[in-house]
Order: C-alpha cells, then sequence, then structure tokens
C-alpha cells in the first residue's frame, strides 16, 4: 500500500472513530419538563422514564393494554375527548420510546391547537371524517381532509388540531414517538374555554373547505 492511500485509509478510520464517540456521547432526550440538579451529597435518584421489571416476572399481559377500547366522553365545550396512553399506564411501552392515544370527536367538535413538545404524532382515522392540520415555524398552516382509513403526521413541537367535518362521532388513534410526549394547549393555558378569543382563532384555522360533508 503506498504512502498516499495509506494515509487517507487512517484519515478514514480517525472519522468513522470521532463519529461514533460523538453519537455515543449524544444526550438523551428529556423525558420529563425539567430536571434540576441536587444539591451534592444529597442526591437522590431519578430516572428518565421508569424502573425495568425483573427479567423473569415479564409476562404476554404486560404488552397488552385495553384502555382505548371505549368512546370517551364528549359531553363538553369542545365535544371531544382526548385519551392519551404512556409507559405509566402500559407496562410493555416502558424504553420503547411509544405512546398511543384515542381520540373521540362529536358532530362539530373539535380539538383545539396545542403540542406535544417531546413526539411527533401519527394519526389514523378509524371512524367519521376529519379535517387534521398543524402549523409551521413560519406561521404557514397545513391542513388536510380525512377520510377512515387515512392517516395523518404531526411533526414534533408543532401546533395540530382536528375537526369533525362529518355528521357521526369520528373517531382516531394516534401513535406518539415517545413514552411521555408531553402535552401544551393554547386554549387551557391562555383562555376561559368559553373565550371568543377561541372562537376566532379556530374560524382562521379551518378554511370554507371544512364545511359539513358525509362521513
Amino acid at each position: 500500500m503506498n504512502s498516499s492511500l495509506c494515509f487517507r485509509f487512517r484519515i478514514v478510520i480517525l472519522f468513522v472513530i470521532c463519529t461514533y464517540i460523538g453519537v455515543s456521547l449524544g444526550d438523551y432526550d428529556n423525558l420529563r419538563d425539567t430536571c434540576p440538579t441536587s444539591t451534592p451529597g444529597k442526591q437522590t435518584v431519578f430516572i428518565n422514564g421508569f424502573t425495568c421489571k425483573n427479567p423473569a416476572n415479564v409476562g404476554a399481559s404486560d404488552f397488552k393494554n385495553s384502555n382505548l377500547n371505549q368512546v370517551g366522553d364528549t359531553d363538553n365545550f369542545y365535544r371531544s375527548s382526548v385519551s392519551i396512553v404512556t409507559a405509566a399506564d402500559f407496562p410493555g411501552l416502558n424504553t420503547l420510546g411509544l405512546s398511543i392515544a384515542r381520540t373521540d370527536i362529536d358532530v362539530d367538535g373539535l380539538v383545539t391547537p396545542h403540542s406535544h413538545p417531546r413526539a411527533s404524532e401519527m394519526l389514523y382515522v378509524s371512524k367519521g371524517a376529519v379535517i387534521a392540520g398543524f402549523i409551521d415555524t413560519r406561521n404557514k398552516p397545513f391542513q388536510q381532509f380525512l377520510n377512515e382509513g387515512d392517516v395523518f403526521v404531526f411533526p414534533r413541537g408543532l401546533l395540530h388540531f382536528c375537526y369533525n367535518v362529518g355528521y357521526d362521532l369520528a373517531t382516531v388513534f394516534s401513535v406518539l414517538n415517545s413514552q411521555n410526549p408531553g402535552v401544551v394547549t393554547v386554549a387551557d393555558a391562555m383562555f376561559e374555554p368559553d373565550s371568543d378569543l377561541i372562537q376566532k382563532l379556530l374560524r382562521r384555522l379551518i378554511s370554507p373547505s371544512g364545511s359539513k360533508v358525509e362521513g
């Protein structure tokens, strides 16, 4: 092997090693909103997630959950119900970086703009017709009419919403790529549930194409 080729080979090896070290030393994503350090000498251990079960006691039941098999209570101002199942409720999800959700939206109901700071969300329409959308960091809206069987994706951390545009109850299921995605709801954080500002915001988000259609 000539000296020039040998030198190039060494450079490639060095690059691979440095890249591997950089990846290995990368920070893990947070599973908590905050985690201040404790006073040295008085350290209490908190795990970024949950402790694991003894492998000898793990069974098939740890990987099944039935929390989302019932219609949620939509008797509220927004006429919708959102239920999220995380590793806290579903042992088999721990360390997998996943959580699941069910959203039921009654006729003329909606899920107000909110975000998940630690997860992207993939939504599947199981029943009904909805308009789903999100707003990017340029304040540009992206929304789409969805029928049964359609799938839509909300990118991580972006405000998104869902609106029932059919004549029957709509049900959608979601998978989020964090075992603790977090929820930040603009309406609940800033306004009263029946605020006129909420209605104005929603009217701006839902375009004229959001008129009711047959589901």
